[in-house]
């Protein structure tokens, strides 16, 4: 009775099965999993929301790209990066509506758009919910992160419509390389693919290398770079996103009106929060220090633990909440993280992220700093391969 554009298993895996029976017992768990900022002590204005009941916000009068008001205000936080008008920029409810409505705009039923390995699982359900093929592309590692051309090169078939680029990305904390953006620029316009670059992590740099690069303004081929107040302002329960649309004028302006069309059908965005954008922003500037403050210093107290265990290797991240730890192979990921989880300290397995060989595991950056100690303290002697 179901559509195949949902998974034929809800069955939980066998880390959420001992995950639940920790919690059903009672049990204290650590968890190094945790990337939602507001449940991890951080400071948040007392009165962050109080915008939202802007008494502007009672008047419907809509607008499919998204107020001019919000768009405006957005615009304005890329300046750094890139001149960006207000009018190619797109409001949606969140980074995961940008996608569908993307692969909406871009693909029929089967075709595909390529994404990148390693990198966030929720690709091949956002694809699949709107059944178009997610074919994966390699991220390889010499040292920095950087793409791998052929594997991607390879990837591209005849129904294959846009490349995902994710900057940094998540989990590996690696940043777009500026020699990556040319060639996969020059690949995209040779080939008649759009560019979707998820950047909802870029206000959070950690240590990018000089070469770290944007598609933010790109001219050449029809980009669309993504980022949201869930990761920008440390506010995920807001629920606003945007998408900035970019590439050569006439290609740019078609495909906004077909953008419009496909708002104007849902109209997702609440009329409070595209009011009260302004001042979302303005606030989530404070909140934002504040979860660089917490992710750099979680980031140091991980080095410095991990230095007193030569058998594993910290990646370091350049931007983002999460750090990668490369572990000896002794045992898959998942017996791993299990053999963990018997210490109630919980971390992801690599191949949740499809890394493509190797032993890994992830880390959030975002816990309090006490749990976080206490957590990597418990499990890198296991991940070290070491006894409980």
């Amino acid at each position: 009775m179901f559509s195949s554009r949902l998974p034929a298993t809800l069955a939980p895996n066998l880390v959420s099965q001992a995950v639940a029976a920790l919690r059903q017992s009672g049990a204290t768990l650590l968890d190094l999993t945790e990337t939602n900022p507001t449940v991890v002590g951080l400071p948040y204005p007392d009165d962050v929301l109080a915008s939202l009941s802007d008494p502007r916000a009672r008047v419907y009068a809509p607008d499919p790209r998204g107020l001019a008001d919000a768009r405006a205000v957005i615009a304005a936080e890329y300046a750094s990066r890139a001149a960006i008008s207000p009018d190619r920029i797109v409001l949606t409810s969140s980074s995961s509506e940008a996608y569908a409505t993307l692969f909406k705009l871009l693909c029929n039923p089967g075709e595909s758009v390529l994404v990148p390995h390693p990198s966030y699982p929720l690709f091949e359900l956002l694809t699949g919910l709107e059944g178009v093929d997610a074919r994966p592309y390699a991220l390889d590692y010499h040292g920095v992160w950087s793409i791998d051309r052929e594997s991607l090169e390879q990837a591209i078939d005849a129904g294959t419509r846009a490349v995902l680029v994710v900057s940094p990305n998540n989990p590996t904390g690696s940043m777009l390389r500026a020699d990556d953006r040319e060639w996969l620029a020059g690949v995209c316009v040779r080939r008649q693919l759009a560019i979707i670059s998820d950047e909802v992590f870029a206000d959070y740099p950690l240590a990018p290398r000089a070469d770290a690069s944007s598609f933010a303004g790109e001219s050449r081929a029809l980009t669309f770079v993504l980022g949201g107040l869930s990761k920008s302002a440390g506010l995920p329960q807001v629920k606003l996103g945007w998408m900035l649309v970019d590439g050569p004028p006439p290609l740019a302006a078609e495909a906004l009106a077909r953008l419009e069309l496909v708002s104007d059908t849902y109209l997702s965005v609440s009329t409070p929060v595209q009011v009260a954008a302004p001042q979302l922003i303005a606030a989530g500037r404070g909140i934002r220090a504040a979860i660089t403050a917490r992710v750099r210093q979680n980031l140091d107290g991980l080095r410095r633990a991990v230095a007193a265990h030569p058998a594993i290797t910290l990646r370091d991240p350049e931007g983002g909440w999460s750090a990668v730890l490369e572990v000896p192979a002794t045992m898959s990921d998942e017996a791993l993280v299990l053999r963990i989880l018997e210490t109630h300290v919980l971390v992801h397995p690599g191949y949740f992220f499809d890394f493509a060989r190797g032993a890994f595991l992830v880390v959030s950056l975002l816990p309090r700093p006490e749990i976080f100690r206490d957590a990597i303290a418990r499990m890198l002697p296991i991940a070290a391969g070491g006894r409980l």
